[in-house]
């Protein structure tokens, strides 16, 4: 740890990254209901349920790197 507290790029991208990513999985959940928006989410077609999954992983990336340094 260098002693730099509270500038931690990586951490706060990821949040981000995190925060926005529940937001849109939130959003279709309430706009068409679970089952569809797992179905959109197991589907063979590029949705935003998929985008959305894949910009939590990003985001969880981001924080445990930042965790680590």
């Amino acid at each position: 740890m260098n002693g730099r507290r509270g500038r931690n790029w990586f951490t706060a991208m990821g949040a981000m990254f995190l925060i926005m990513a529940g937001i849109v999985l939130a959003r279709q959940v309430l706009l068409v209901g679970p089952e569809f928006a797992a179905d959109y989410l197991l589907n063979a077609e590029v949705t935003s349920e998929k985008v959305s999954a894949g910009m939590a992983a990003f985001g969880g990336v981001m924080v445990a790197r930042g965790m680590m340094e």
